[in-house]
């Protein structure tokens, strides 16, 4: 007999039941669930286990990230408060008090007039640096880690060892033999004894390997090729879209590495017409140490406080493609 069979031979007062029975035993479940689920988030709040659907508060984790911060924070909290004070306020009041007088647009005006304008060229001179030698760096480590990852040539073992080699050695321990091979090709004191070295970026062709590895699959560069599309075709139009985020963390890789260059500068660059930031407002912290000259620390200060804001534009515009790229792969689909 089917069920259709006997729901038809049933008494209205019997079906009525029967609707009856299967909501009280429906109800008996969402019961049993709630209570299993409060008993599970007791459990884990005692054993410290926290997710996504049970979050659970720790004060001393809570506390260690506001240490962190505060040490983060602090240098940036001091550059502007002290951006605001005149020179006279800077040498005399406390260093995280402001002074008696507003003159954050004051030093700023004076940031640009001084000398000339030299900070304008400056930071012409840095912005320069990195859009060609932190482009080209960012460039060659796409090209280059997509080539290794997706190619199979003669060679491929070795050229990985040399990457991990030069990961390991530090760039400054290259700066000196650089600066004796620049000296020799007459490049020194010349923009070329900056973005040259600049273009090499073991740690972001590293990275742009490994990315690419995961990121692009096979399976759909051979369906391209299929297709008819050249390797060229095929890298532009379907690979670069997915290389996206580590191209985005590649970038701000070695664009800050190419902003807060210092060293590399140091030795290369005589011309104050060249130079970039970090050395041109070192020059003028250390001009109230020379013979008659003038201490000019409120400069100093509101002129790193502008160095500063264009890395902190780039990171809170490209902060999402930063955190997609590192999450990338953590998550078996």
């Amino acid at each position: 007999m089917t069920a259709a069979t006997t729901a038809t031979t049933m008494t209205p007062a019997e079906l009525k039941a029967q609707e009856k029975a299967a909501k009280a035993a429906e109800k008996a479940r969402q019961k049993r669930i709630a209570k299993d689920e409060a008993a599970e988030r007791k459990r884990a709040e005692k054993s410290g286990f926290a997710n996504v659907n049970n979050p659970r508060r720790s004060v001393l984790m809570t506390i260690l990230c506001a240490i962190f911060a505060v040490y983060c924070l602090f240098p940036f909290v001091y550059l502007m408060i002290n951006a605001t004070k005149t020179q006279a306020d800077f040498t005399s009041t406390f260093g995280l008090g402001f002074g008696h007088t507003f003159a954050l647009w004051d030093n700023i005006v004076t940031v640009f007039t001084y000398q000339d304008g030299i900070f304008g060229r400056w930071l012409i001179n840095t912005l320069l640096y990195v859009v060609v030698g932190a482009g080209g760096a960012t460039l060659l480590a796409i090209m280059g880690g997509y080539a290794l990852a997706k190619f199979r040539f003669p060679g491929r073992k070795a050229v990985f060892a040399v990457i991990i080699g030069s990961i390991s050695v530090p760039g400054i321990a290259l700066a000196v033999p650089q600066f004796l091979l620049f000296a020799k090709l007459g490049l020194t004191n010349t923009p070329w004894a900056m973005i040259i070295p600049s273009l090499i970026s073991p740690f972001g062709l590293y990275l742009m390997w490994i990315f690419s590895e995961q990121a692009v699959p096979t399976e759909l560069l051979e369906a391209a090729r299929v297709d008819g599309a050249s390797e060229f075709r095929t890298f532009w139009t379907i690979s670069l879209p997915l290389l996206a985020p580590g191209i985005v963390t590649t970038a701000l890789f070695t664009i800050v590495a190419t902003w807060n260059n210092y060293f590399l500068p140091l030795i290369m660059l005589k011309d104050a017409d060249w130079y970039p930031l970090t050395i041109g407002l070192n020059q003028w912290k250390d001009q109230a140490s020379t013979a008659g000259g003038q201490a000019i620390q409120n400069l100093v200060i509101t002129g790193s406080l502008i160095t500063i804001i264009p890395l902190v534009i780039a990171f809170l515009c490209l902060q999402k493609y930063w955190q997609s790229g590192l999450a990338a792969g953590a998550v078996k689909e």
